[in-house]
């Protein structure tokens, strides 16, 4: 298949799976382009009748950083209902998912995990939903699909806190699904994919289906809740100082405005 920027993301197909490999390393940010992009690959992939099961990996250190608001286009970071739009249609799509998360997934990269029905990881990863400690509400829908995994309880602990959690602390507590070596995590993804290819696609699709039965329309209209508390927080001197605190690597100091 054609993709937009090769040197960006990469898709290869071996028999009935797919790998689509983010290629923006070390860190692997994503912005509302990329992950337009990243939307047209998994659209195309879900109308390949010989594709059975699609699975998510990156180059690099990290699995996904999320956003980089240190380079992000200015408009972007006031305004981020184009990324969100690229975004929500990953959860449209028909075929299995299964991610390969090495490395961090840290804010949109905890969203863009969550889009997979399967999380295979490793020890050394870490995943975190950092909106709060940069001074703004989360988004990609991670006020449901959070919650949904791990329970409200655990979804509020991470989502309150920030916290970097490892692979095996993710995979105790329902975040992740296998854990395996930090070389071995791609792998293991394959092979967890190539097992949900075998059983028979239409069966795997409606049952697919049936348990995300209106999960697209809910995180939709749970990001768009988000985006209004979004677009109102980024006008404030906190996120500005979440921001400025990451990139000094200190504790931020925020003030209530």
């Amino acid at each position: 298949m054609t993709i937009a920027a090769p040197d960006e993301l990469r898709v290869d197909r071996d028999g009935h799976v797919a790998l689509v490999e983010i290629r923006r390393g070390p860190h692997n940010h994503v912005d509302a382009r990329f992950m337009g992009m990243l939307a047209d690959a998994f659209e195309q992939l879900d109308r390949e009748p010989a594709c059975r099961c699609i699975v998510l990996a990156s180059e690099g250190r990290a699995f996904c950083a999320g956003a980089d608001f240190n380079s992000a286009d200015p408009k972007e970071d006031r305004d981020p209902s184009a990324f969100y739009v690229q975004a929500m249609r990953l959860f449209r799509g028909s075929k299995p998912v299964v991610a390969a998360v090495h490395g961090a997934a840290v804010g949109a990269g905890l969203g863009l995990a969550l889009v997979a029905d399967f999380r295979v990881t490793c020890p050394e990863a870490r995943f975190s939903a950092n909106f709060n400690r940069l001074g703004f509400h989360p988004g990609f829908g991670l006020s449901l699909t959070l919650a949904q995994l791990v329970g409200r309880q655990q979804a509020a602990l991470l989502l309150y806190t920030g916290r970097r959690i490892g692979g095996e602390e993710a995979v105790r507590i329902g975040l992740a699904d296998v854990l395996a070596g930090e070389t071995e995590v791609r792998a293991q993804a394959l092979a967890l994919a190539q097992e949900i290819a075998v059983s028979a696609p239409l069966a795997v699709e409606s049952t697919r289906a049936a348990l995300r039965q209106g999960l697209a329309d809910e995180v939709y209209a749970a990001n768009q809740r988000e985006l209004v508390i979004q677009r109102e927080q980024f006008r404030s001197a906190d996120f500005r100082e979440g921001v400025a605190a990451m990139a000094a690597r200190r504790t931020p100091v925020f003030e209530r405005r």
